[in-house]
């Protein structure tokens, strides 16, 4: 099966987990619009969406579907998103698109937070996909020079700008045995704004294509 296809399958079977009357979390990537898409069929059984990007925004109002402000709905039931790595323990890598931010406060704010993924992505230990971390553009090297201390390679994304106005640096050389421990470290360094480690708070699900990870 091809990667696309898996992805298409993952994205749309993450509708078995939404329910009549939802406000439903979605989160950013080639994953997740395929999971737009299934979502936008089945407009008229919820109450709306909150977007974790300016893309997402924009693919879900392209297709009818309400956006709505997690300032304004509170807690939501239900979060859909994608990732760059997983390991066997729901834990992820998550920001290759530059999201990773708001991905993270939308997946706190969920009570059920569901991974679609195509099996690549899928590994034994977290970091051969490099580490995203967005920071204040003021503290970028500050911040690298601290990674640079804990054994990472930072490599700023230059020309990418957050929705935030942020920047990230992609850590790599990293294998991160103990994601909750290496989150809780970077998210103390001044600067950071967020660590695309989903690990205090990874995944309740994850969908290799149409299957459930066991």
């Amino acid at each position: 099966m091809s990667k696309d296809a898996e992805k298409r399958l993952a994205g749309r079977a993450a509708m078995r987990y939404v329910e009549d009357g939802m406000i439903v979390g979605v989160g950013t990537g080639s994953t997740v619009a395929h999971f737009i898409d299934a979502l936008a069929e089945h407009k008229d059984r919820i109450q709306g969406a909150v977007s974790s990007s300016e893309q997402s925004t924009h693919l879900l109002k392209a297709r009818g579907v309400p956006v709505l402000d997690l300032n304004a709905t509170g807690d939501i039931p239900l979060y859909v998103d994608g990732a760059d790595e997983c390991d066997a323990g729901r834990c992820l890598i998550k920001g290759g698109g530059g999201a990773l931010t708001r991905e993270k406060i939308i997946a706190a704010a969920a009570a059920k937070f569901v991974c679609i993924i195509d099996a690549g992505k899928r590994v034994d230990v977290l970091g051969l996909f490099p580490l995203p971390i967005e920071v204040i553009p003021m503290a970028r090297s500050y911040v690298a020079r601290e990674i640079v201390k804990r054994g990472g390679q930072p490599v700023w994304r230059d020309g990418t700008v957050t929705d935030n106005g942020n920047w990230i640096l992609d850590v790599h050389g990293w294998r991160i045995q103990r994601p909750a421990e290496l989150e809780r470290d970077l998210n103390q360094i001044a600067g950071v704004v967020t660590v695309g480690l989903f690990a205090q708070r990874p995944a309740d699900v994850v969908l290799i294509g149409a299957e459930e990870m066991r």
